[in-house]
């Protein structure tokens, strides 16, 4: 138990100090390796999968952004 208080203080601790989409890779890792464990022992390659969809889903997260922001300046441009 202790040694998953430590390891959720430092994972929150590392998505703090990384960009977005770093921190949609780690986030997806982090809950891709506990899905995986649960569903037979298969954590890396749970962490690999969700590292890749939390990555790909904070790029499209920044680009909504980006665009949302371009048309409140009433720029067109995307």
């Amino acid at each position: 138990m202790k040694t998953l208080l430590v390891s959720t203080t430092l994972l929150v601790a590392l998505l703090a100090s990384l960009g977005s989409a770093q921190a949609g890779c780690a986030t997806g890792a982090a809950v891709g390796g506990v899905a995986g464990h649960v569903a037979g022992h298969h954590a890396l390659l749970g962490a690999a999968a969700g590292c890749a969809i939390g990555h790909h889903e904070a790029v499209k997260n920044q680009q909504r952004a980006t665009q949302a922001q371009s048309t409140q300046n009433g720029s067109t441009h995307p």
